[in-house]
């Protein structure tokens, strides 16, 4: 107390502390401005991207930093006594240390999964409620490093979560419900990022994200359908993505009775044939085929063009493509599209 009376009276004392605080700041500012820029050339010139993730991260934390070593230093060279300037000031600072270096990971871990996640083999997919994750476990072992540092007992304090945890899990069933059906949906791997599902309630689109309450579904109108993680959990979905990406599409041509069936056939698969070099996303194997099927019809013989496609989306502009040129084939061939006709019989010769 009588120091820092001596401070409150005597101002000039504060002097030699400011100048070191400011001195220190201007140099730990300027390495850190020098540092950063040699980075960012650095990706700019090899556009790495764990480079783009790093120097993201240390902008912020850095400036923390050279402002801790500057107080730090600032508070040594200040006539305080020993009880700040050895054991309450050291133990603040490095409680600021840790929670920014903690802030730091937490941002880099949601980078590193959102930049590389995909590219790490047997890993989960990489979606909200991955990211999420690898966010709080960088956020728990800050939190925990932390309180190591303050010599706080940990076990207490788990065993006091673990009681609370109980009664927070029985409140929150529905929630939790959902997080673990995420998680589950994410692990299994039955259902992945960019997937075109279809639900059994009629529900269908392309899997967006999964988070951890529900999955976002993007319909081909652009329409967004989020399903509850639960719910997706157990009702019955069908893939199209799944095995193969790649899939099979038919679609059907009517042609006269008095039309030559092997012409028919001839002349359909190799439209598709020809069709799979220049139509997008029609492919040429498996080899298109064509099958008189559903046959005999009331006015026409049905044939069925079968083919393969890219993906589930695709199969409406190719069928498109192949229904005018197969029109436009017909019409160069003489054969005419059938209509629906009907005969009717008078038997004028019979009373009324």
């Amino acid at each position: 107390m009588e120091t820092l009376r001596a401070l409150a009276h005597e101002p000039r004392l504060l002097i030699e502390p400011g100048v070191v605080f400011a001195v220190t700041f201007a140099i730990a500012y300027l390495v850190r401005s020098l540092i950063l820029r040699g980075l960012r050339a650095w990706v700019t010139r090899t556009r790495s991207r764990p480079g783009h993730v790093l120097c993201k991260a240390l902008s912020g934390p850095t400036t923390i930093w050279a402002l801790i070593l500057a107080v730090h230093l600032a508070i040594q060279s200040a006539p305080l006594p020993l009880v700040i300037t050895d054991r309450y000031a050291p133990r603040i600072l490095i409680a600021l240390w840790i929670a920014s270096f903690t802030l730091m990971a937490v941002r880099t871990a949601g980078d590193l999964v959102r930049g590389y996640g995909n590219q790490i083999p047997g890993a989960l997919p990489v979606t909200t409620l991955t990211t999420t994750l690898a966010q709080i476990t960088a956020l728990v072992l800050g939190l925990l490093l932390l309180l190591s540092a303050e010599n706080v007992q940990v076990t207490p304090i788990l065993t006091a979560l673990g009681v609370g945890g109980l009664a927070v899990a029985l409140a929150m069933q529905d929630t939790l419900s959902n997080l673990f059906a995420g998680f589950y949906i994410a692990v299994a791997g039955q259902m992945r990022l960019n997937d075109y599902i279809k639900l059994a309630s009629g529900e269908e689109g392309y899997v967006t994200d999964i988070g951890w309450r529900s999955t976002a579904i993007r319909s081909l109108s652009n329409n967004l359908v989020i399903v509850p993680n639960s719910k997706l959990s157990q009702t019955i979905v069908t893939n199209y993505h799944l095995p193969a990406q790649r899939m099979a599409a038919s679609l059907q041509v009517n042609v006269p009775y008095d039309a030559d069936p092997d012409l028919i056939e001839r002349l359909l698969v190799e439209i598709a044939t020809v069709g799979a070099r220049d139509i997008p996303g029609l492919l040429a194997d498996p080899a298109p085929s064509a099958a008189l099927d559903p046959g005999f019809g009331e006015s026409a013989l049905g044939f069925t063009l079968s083919f393969h496609v890219t993906e589930f989306a695709q199969q409406f502009g190719v069928r498109h493509q192949l229904r005018k040129r197969i029109l436009r084939r017909l019409r160069e061939e003489g054969i005419a599209v059938p209509y629906p006709t009907r005969e009717i019989h008078l038997d004028r010769d019979r009373p009324a």
